[in-house]
């Protein structure tokens, strides 16, 4: 893209109401400039020249009946007639000479068009005045015997036709921006419902029923938003009723072989078999906490840094050495079970592996973040995104021997994104591995 293409990309609006209405608004902007063009180039320029030649016709009148009637009192009654009829105030000066000054060039459409009408139909010395009165022109002409001074209103050089023309091109310009604000409203309005409910779906929220609305294409997508949202809570709740099954019948079998190596009192391999038996456990609790994945807990206003607190607290009570700091109250939706869950997966790593952790909590602008820190090895960067797949360990970084199967911080992502937000690991200042945590207010 040229620079000249990104820079066009910023000016341009970012919402979809914004961009509707300079699709509609600028090809009304350049029909209207393109009339204004038109019309002052043509239109407004032939009248003025039509207005000026009329009245460098009635000085030219005035000027040759006193140059036929000569007499005084003839005289007085053209510049009488010239009021009356021509609505110019006409006074001859006897004697009086045009001051010496040099001919400044026209300044506007209009003095141009008189001075050329003057020079066409007076052909005598002239001056002419535009600047010092308000309402009238001052026309000034040198005659053989002395000056003939015309004052002219200013609206015999102008048609009202322009005014009229300016605000019909306003007026309707403003109309028309008026309707079509009011119409793109009502359809960004069925978008931004609808985004807002996709949003709040992805957020595990409850969305409710969501009723299609706006132009025939939005209700097509809300239409599927809805048969969506049916088919995924159906597929939720099938997969949660099959895994109660699973989970009883993992359970079953695991309990009979407790309690048979419970009465077959000692024996050689006990041990291991009890230890074979214990990781079996852990191993269906991990399967089927990640399967289940917490869909049915429903959001409620929790306290973010209190939430923290007794996740960190539980690790505390096991001997862990971890600084906590919390910037105040945060309440913000939450699954606390779900997101203690993921919080303690991620602060159990850091304890496992780091001999100190560091726990945050804040706000940054509109998302609330959870900083977690180890001093431990860390994670080199083209594995951190690697982790977060499903029973992936990391032996040369991670001990082998410190148990579980891989899904600890597949879990914890999970959690996260069901509330809108995200986890990455960065490289932490305190030397080891950062877990950082991002969920929108």
């Amino acid at each position: 893209m040229t620079r000249y293409g990104i820079w066009l990309k910023r000016l341009a609006p970012q919402g979809l109401l914004g961009r509707s209405l300079l699709i509609i608004i600028l090809p009304l902007v350049m029909l209207q400039l393109v009339s204004t063009y038109v019309f002052y180039g043509s239109h407004w320029e032939t009248v003025a020249k039509r207005l000026a030649k009329g009245l460098a016709g009635d000085v030219g009148t005035i000027i040759e009946s006193m140059r036929a009637f000569p007499g005084e009192d003839e005289r007085s009654i053209i510049l009488a007639v010239a009021a009356s009829r021509m609505e110019l105030d006409a006074r001859f000066q006897p004697g009086a000479i045009l001051p010496n000054q040099p001919d400044a060039p026209p300044s506007g459409l209009l003095e141009r068009a008189l001075t050329e009408a003057m020079e066409e139909r007076v052909q005598r010395p002239f001056r002419i005045d535009t600047e010092s009165l308000e309402r009238e022109v001052v026309i000034r002409v040198q005659l053989s015997d002395g000056m003939l001074e015309i004052f002219a209103p200013k609206k015999r050089l102008f048609s009202s036709t322009t005014y009229v023309f300016i605000l019909w091109m306003l007026g309707t310009a403003m109309l028309l921006f008026g309707i079509a604000t009011v119409f793109m409203r009502n359809q960004v309005r069925s978008v931004r419902k609808l985004a807002l409910a996709a949003d709040r779906f992805g957020k595990g929220q409850d969305v409710g029923d969501f009723k299609p609305e706006g132009a025939r294409e939005v209700r097509q997508a809300a239409q599927a938003f809805n048969l969506m949202k049916s088919r995924i809570q159906r597929q939720i709740q099938q997969r949660t009723e099959m895994l109660a099954g699973v989970s009883h019948d993992l359970r079953t079998p695991l309990t009979r072989m407790k309690l048979q190596l419970a009465i077959m009192g000692d024996m050689e391999g006990r041990a291991e078999l009890e230890e074979d038996i214990a990781e079996m456990e852990r191993m269906v609790e991990g399967y089927l906490a990640f399967a289940r994945g917490e869909g049915s807990e429903q959001p409620e206003p929790t306290d973010l840094p209190g939430l923290v607190d007794d996740v960190v607290s539980r690790f505390r009570r096991q001997g862990a050495v971890i600084d906590l700091h919390h910037e105040g109250e945060i309440v913000m939706p939450l699954r606390p079970d779900s997101l203690a869950r993921a919080l303690g997966n991620l602060v159990g790593n850091a304890v496992r592996y780091g001999g100190h952790v560091w726990v945050r909590v804040g706000l940054r602008g509109e998302v609330a973040e959870v900083l977690v820190d180890d001093d431990g090895p860390g994670i080199p960067d083209d594995k951190r995104e690697e982790v977060f797949k499903a029973f992936t360990r990391l032996e040369s970084s991670r001990n082998s021997g410190t148990g579980g199967v891989g899904l600890g911080l597949t879990i914890a992502r999970d959690i996260v994104r069901t509330h809108g937000g995200d986890v990455v690991l960065e490289d932490s200042p305190l030397g080891g591995l950062r877990a950082r945590v991002r969920l929108p207010l």
